[in-house]
Order: C-alpha cells, then sequence, then structure tokens
C-alpha cells in the first residue's frame, strides 16, 4: 500500500462515518453511532498511515522532508488533526451526538485535498525558505490549534439547531445538554487557542531565520493575529462577562470563519510568503 491507497482510502471511509452519525442522529439508532465511531478511527488508522508513509516516500525520491509543505499535504494533516481531537473527546465524554456536526468537517477537508483538480498531490522538493527544522513544529501547533477551534465550531452550530425544549422521543434527544456544549467549547477554544498563540510564536522564529524578520504583516500572519484576537475576546466573554450560550457560540464561529480566511483566503485570494498559491 501507498500514501495515495491509504489517504484515499481514508477519504471515503470518513465519508462513511458522517453517513452513519448523519443516520444515528436520524433514526436514534445507537448501533449507527458506534458503527460511526468504528469507521472513524479506521478512517483516523488510514489517514495516519497515509500521512507516515508519503514522509517515507519523500524520503526515497530524495526529497526527504515531513509531508507539510502544500495545500494537498496540510489538509489531510488537517483531517487527521480533527479526527484525533475528536475521538479523544467522544471516548473520554461518551456522547455521540457530537459526531454529526464534527465528522463531516473531517471528512470535507481530507475530500477537497483529494477530489479538487487544482490541488496537486505530488510530492515535490521544498523551496529554500520552507527548509527548516521550525517546520514541523509550526505547522503540527498550528493545526492543531485550528483542530479545536473546528471542534469548537461544530459544537457551536448546535446553539442554533437544538431547540431550548426537546421531547424524549425527538430528533434532538440524542444531542448533549446544554452545559455540556457549552463546556466542551470552551475546553476546544482553550486548547485551539494554546496552539495556535505557540505556533504564532515558532512561525515568527521561523521568519526570522528566514527572511531575517519576526514579522512582516504579510497577509497570513496577519490574519493569523485577528483570529488570535477573536478567540482571546471569546476567552475574555466566558471568564470575565460571565457570557455563556448562543451570543458565546457565535463568537466561535465567528473565529473559525477568521480561521478558514486565515487558510483558504490568503491561500487563494492574497499573495504573500504563505502563500501556495
Amino acid at each position: 500500500m501507498n500514501s495515495s491507497i491509504a489517504l484515499s482510502s481514508a477519504t471515503f471511509i470518513y465519508g462513511l462515518a458522517t453517513v452513519f452519525y448523519i443516520g444515528y442522529f436520524a433514526f436514534k439508532k445507537k448501533v449507527l453511532a458506534k458503527a460511526g465511531f468504528f469507521v472513524l478511527v479506521t478512517g483516523f488508522l488510514l489517514n495516519t498511515a497515509g500521512i507516515g508513509l508519503r514522509w517515507v516516500e519523500s524520503y526515497q525520491m530524495g526529497y526527504g522532508h515531513a509531508p507539510f509543505s502544500n495545500m494537498y499535504e496540510s489538509l489531510v494533516f488537517f483531517s487527521w488533526t480533527m479526527a484525533l481531537l475528536y475521538i479523544f473527546v467522544e471516548s473520554k465524554y461518551k456522547e455521540q451526538g457530537f459526531g454529526v456536526f464534527v465528522s463531516p468537517l473531517i471528512f470535507l477537508a481530507i475530500a477537497y485535498a483529494s477530489f479538487d483538480p487544482s490541488i496537486s498531490s505530488k510530492i515535490s522538493p521544498l523551496i529554500p525558505a520552507l527548509k527548516s527544522n521550525w517546520l514541523i513544529a509550526h505547522v503540527i501547533t498550528c493545526f492543531l490549534g485550528y483542530a479545536g477551534f473546528a471542534v469548537a465550531f461544530g459544537f457551536s452550530i448546535i446553539y442554533f439547531v437544538k431547540p431550548k425544549k426537546t421531547t424524549e422521543n425527538g430528533v434532538f434527544a440524542r444531542l448533549p445538554s446544554w452545559d455540556v456544549i457549552d463546556e466542551l467549547t470552551y475546553q476546544m477554544v482553550v486548547f485551539g487557542f494554546l496552539f495556535l498563540t505557540i505556533g504564532i510564536i515558532t512561525g515568527a522564529v521561523w521568519a526570522n531565520s528566514a527572511w531575517g524578520k519576526y514579522w512582516s504583516w504579510d497577509p497570513k500572519e496577519t490574519w493569523s493575529l485577528i483570529t488570535w484576537f477573536v478567540y482571546a475576546i471569546f476567552m475574555h466573554l466566558r471568564l470575565m462577562r460571565g457570557w455563556h450560550g448562543k451570543n458565546l457560540a457565535l463568537v466561535s464561529i465567528v473565529g473559525f470563519v477568521a480561521v478558514l480566511f486565515t487558510y483558504f483566503g490568503v491561500n487563494f485570494l492574497l499573495s504573500g510568503l504563505h502563500s501556495y498559491g
């Protein structure tokens, strides 16, 4: 098995996991949630194998670098980080209802990487600026941060879907309680904020070694800082102002929109030192 087969298989398996979770939400059959989790873990293992194999293949081709250097590889890794974080959350809290809101994000990231014809999956040599040991530290911390924000976004959407009162046999009965949703959303934002902060710091150190300055107000640097401030506001409102519920969930959603623009907007709409395009 090579990395292409492993990652293609992971894409379809993540899609199948999404179908199972949606089935659980629609038909209230717990066996579908258990199947969804099992399939999701299988997809995660294939995703892990695909990243590892791609890393080995880059050495076999004489390039020898971590598979984090282009849009395809970063989206594959983004799916991996989201899956890892969600598997941990469901394993710890036994709340399968979250899967219907998070599994589509995991699937869509890797599916976009796999099926968009404008994204090349070809392994290529690193440009000089990327030939640094800071590459792995920066990418891993940033995408762990993005994963935390993505999972928090999935949880936040529940506030705009779940009615205030649910019947015991209703379609929303399987969703977690408001207190659980609120606490886990906060925990995911704290997790994401911590790793984004580390990612920005490692990026600044890397930029100094590559370009001779820690900060240049490049579009991606600017939008990373904007994203950081949005989530700093989220935590301020939660801890100092006592915000909870839908209003705070809306801040989480705005933050994830900023994450998406930091990644996709900068890469496709703006030009800069960090643009894959």
